[in-house]
């Protein structure tokens, strides 16, 4: 008995039958040796490799491991130049345990820095035995961002979420919070959400506005009442069909029960009133005007509508005031450029108003092309666009910026959107990161921008 315990043991251990270590593949942007995420390197028989959050990829085919492999490389917005045939990749020798870097040029004004959502942010990492304190949060994939600052936490709100244990996940608006926003002065991206869970630990909606189909939450904010007692609120919309808006509700945030309650419905469709009005959707702006009066601008991008900036007013249809933006966008060479949605914000350090917009019809995706405006006040004129992003055959939709991490000593500035193959004919969408935020910033003291100037 012991010999064939013994020839079994030799039989398991033997070298055809141990699994191969890794290679440790780090993608590293040219000139500055920053990690990047978000980068695909395809061998020749199709095998799909993409850089996690540290910019790391394990590699472990073991049929090719100890020989000479030519890795395609693509990034939206970084990549390799092409050789001779029109080829742009990297050949590389891949062997377990070895370490090899790849080494990309960017492209684009704007560093890609991560996922902010979903998971296995680190699971190329965790293959060899990096990063091991990460651990992902409970959502596969959620779509387009809201948030605000409300009771010392930044509020996070996503429409429609992926979980892993069925296609149809949350549907009524995911949401975490997190202590603040400070980006990470250096890679990797690290932002730990704390989810609204159920009881069993799985994610849950915080949006139970009646009807049905989907429901999104626009426009959240913070607003003191007349008392000067703060409330978190938002516009929700309940959608069906192919998209059709149906109904509009405000809504506020039970601090007891952790979710929106409905407030009041501002527009059902009916034959009467086939179209919505103005609503206060997209994002919410806080801004002063000259005479002293605080306001809150629904913008995306531009600003279409106002209200005083007080809990009362906002409940108020009637105090609500529809605007007229100037949509014109120029670049620093007089062209137009269209902008589908996006955010706007003032930047302390360039002391101008920022306009960030995904590009309707863009040269590389419908939808995926992110621009940058700058103007004197927050209704324009919107002169210097510059491209800062580009997504090929990618969407990018619904970017919005984050100026709570902007300081006045900083030329940096943060942006976020939705990574989706949706209005593409992108075929093959990036695993785990399709249908996810991902985070970017911009230094705005770049020599692009002081020429749009």
């Amino acid at each position: 008995m012991r010999s064939i315990l013994a020839l079994l043991v030799c039989w398991l251990l033997s070298p055809g039958l141990l699994a191969l270590e890794p290679c440790r593949l780090e993608v590293i942007e040219q000139g500055s040796g920053w990690p990047v995420p978000g980068v695909e390197l395809r061998t020749v028989h199709g095998v799909r490799f993409v850089s996690d959050n540290a910019g790391l990829i394990a590699f472990d085919l073991p049929e090719l491991m100890g020989q000479e492999t030519w890795f395609t490389v693509s990034g939206h917005g970084y990549g390799v130049k092409a050789d001779g045939f029109g080829y742009k990749g990297v050949r590389l020798r891949p062997e377990p345990g070895k370490k090899l870097t790849v080494t990309v040029e960017r492209r684009s004004l704007a560093q890609r820095l991560g996922r902010l959502t979903g998971t296995g942010l680190f699971a190329e990492s965790h293959k060899v035995g990096e990063h091991l304190d990460w651990r992902d949060g409970p959502v596969l994939g959620c779509d387009s961002i809201v948030n605000a600052r409300f009771n010392g936490k930044q509020f996070w709100f996503w429409g429609d979420t992926n979980l892993a244990n069925y296609p149809l996940g949350i549907f009524n608006v995911s949401a975490a919070t997190t202590t603040d926003f400070v980006p990470p002065a250096h890679p990797p991206l690290k932002v730990r959400f704390d989810y609204f869970l159920k009881p069993s630990g799985t994610a849950r909606g915080v949006a139970a506005v009646p009807g049905d189909g989907p429901t999104w939450v626009w426009g959240a904010a913070t607003l003191k009442d007349a008392q000067g007692h703060e409330h978190l609120v938002a516009s929700a919309v309940k959608v069906r069909g192919n998209m059709e808006a149906y109904r509009w509700d405000l809504v506020e945030w039970d601090t007891a029960a952790l979710q929106f309650k409905p407030l009041l419905t501002f527009w059902t469709k009916s034959a009467e009133q086939p179209k919505a009005p103005k609503v206060p959707d997209g994002h919410a702006l806080p801004w002063t005007d000259e005479a002293g009066q605080a306001w809150l601008l629904y913008c995306n991008p531009f600003p279409t509508l106002r209200c005083p900036a007080t809990y009362e007013a906002w409940q108020n249809p009637q105090t609500w005031e529809n605007l007229t933006p100037d949509r014109t966008i120029l670049t620093p060479e007089g062209k137009k450029v269209e902008a589908h949605g996006g955010d706007l914000a003032w930047h302390p350090w360039s002391k101008r108003w920022l306009l960030l917009f995904t590009q309707k019809g863009g040269d590389t995706s419908f939808l995926g092309e992110i621009w940058l405006a700058t103007a004197p006040s927050p209704t324009g004129p919107w002169t210097g666009a510059r491209k800062v992003a580009t997504h090929d055959n990618y969407t990018f939709y619904n970017p919005v910026l984050h100026p709570e991490a902007f300081r006045a000593d900083s030329p940096v500035i943060h942006f976020e959107g939705t990574y989706v193959t949706t209005f593409t004919n992108n075929q093959q969408p990036t695993p785990r990161w399709d249908y996810n935020q991902v985070l970017y910033q911009v230094d705005l003291s770049q020599p692009a921008f002081k020429a749009a100037k």
